[in-house]
């Protein structure tokens, strides 16, 4: 049996993202271990999340580290020595430079079907009350790879919700969060299966017996 992927996972608030993927492990649905967590924010209650899962943990702000570029190395730093296979953004709120070795090897998940509602300042709550605001009648969410600007990078999956029309903010982020429940780890298994080819701005997801090795 191929060894579990091993994960690393990047947030800044609760830790839902990294709970879900958590229970997906413990009921044998996603065949991973989370080796890291980190934040960038020291209250961020998703590391205490991981401490009760014995995970390792580090936060570090980006005022702390001095710049965009010396912050970014530092997660990263700690992603390789994790020996983390995938890097997982899950509610991480800031803009992370990805380097050259975690090139294809850094995933987010936005609350909405990029490209609309996305970029700087739309997150959580805030990208909600757009959609509300628009009066679109569907909305959903985006697994894909990061790059180095906001919820820009190729998409791997996305799921479609209904806006219905007694929604509030706080209804519509919990439909949408059902389905990223779903579909995050199915990205991930994706991504262990080596079925996820990225050419361009374009994610080819190959059939089983046709892997990328």
């Amino acid at each position: 049996m191929t060894p579990p992927l091993r994960i690393a996972v990047l947030l800044s608030g609760g830790g839902l993202t990294l709970q879900n993927l958590q229970n997906q492990i413990v009921a044998g649905k996603l065949h991973a271990q989370i080796v890291f967590v980190g934040a960038n924010k020291h209250d961020a209650y998703g590391l205490e999340r991981a401490k009760g899962m014995n995970v390792p943990t580090f936060a570090i702000t980006k005022k702390e580290a001095g710049s965009l570029e010396e912050f970014s190395k530092c997660l990263f730093d700690r992603c390789r020595e994790a020996k983390a296979d995938l890097v997982i953004l899950g509610g991480f709120l800031t803009l992370i430079l990805v380097p050259d070795d975690f090139a294809g090897r850094v995933m987010n998940i936005h609350p909405a079907l990029i490209p609309a509602f996305c970029g700087k300042g739309f997150y959580g709550q805030y990208v909600h009350e757009a959609v509300l605001a628009a009066g679109v009648k569907v909305t959903g969410c985006t697994v894909h790879f990061a790059d180095n600007v906001y919820d820009h990078g190729p998409i791997i999956l996305q799921r479609a919700v209904p806006v219905y029309e007694n929604d509030t903010p706080q209804t519509l982020s919990s439909r949408v969060f059902a389905e990223e429940c779903d579909a995050y780890p199915e990205a991930i298994r994706l991504f262990a299966e080596g079925r996820l080819k990225i050419e361009g701005k374009r994610v080819h997801v190959l059939p089983s017996e046709a892997k990328v090795m």
